[in-house]
């Protein structure tokens, strides 16, 4: 399995509660699609939304984000990590 990056804007003033309820709606999908979210970030000054996961495609993440309703403007592949 990959690893990716994702990236969302457009979210300022996130909550903590929110970011954890939009995670915890990736992670009642995720399986459908063989991805794993491992860890959610968020600015809510800037609103930008972080995730990191490990799935098949940078397609299979994408349509988790989409079904669970906050797609994802980009979607990074991690290559290397340290």
């Amino acid at each position: 399995m990959s690893q990716f990056m994702d990236v969302h804007h457009g979210m300022a003033g996130i909550t903590a509660d929110q970011l954890k309820q939009a995670h915890q709606a990736d992670l009642a999908i995720e399986k459908e699609e063989g991805v794993h979210f491992e860890k959610a970030w968020a600015d809510p000054k800037s609103g930008t939304v972080y995730c990191l996961s490990e799935a098949p495609s940078a397609e299979a993440v994408q349509r988790i984000h989409e079904r669970a309703g906050h797609r994802a403007d980009e979607v990074h592949p991690v290559p290397l990590t340290a």
